[in-house]
C-alpha cells in the first residue's frame, strides 16, 4: 500500500508541474489526473476491505 502512496504522490507532482507549465500540455494533464484517479480508487478499495475485514 505504501509503493501506492508513493505513486500517487509521484503522480499528483507531475501534475502540478505539467499544470505550472506555460503551455500545458492537456492530453497530457487529462492522462495524468486519469491515472492518480485510478491509483486513489485502487487505494479506497485496500482501505475498505483491510476495514471490513
Amino acid at each position: 500500500m505504501s509503493r501506492l502512496l508513493e505513486t500517487h504522490q509521484r503522480i499528483d507532482q507531475a501534475l502540478r508541474e505539467e499544470q505550472r507549465r506555460r503551455r500545458p500540455d492537456p492530453t497530457r494533464t487529462s492522462q495524468l489526473k486519469k491515472l492518480k484517479l485510478r491509483v486513489k480508487d485502487i487505494l479506497y478499495r485496500m482501505t475498505r476491505t483491510s476495514a471490513q475485514v
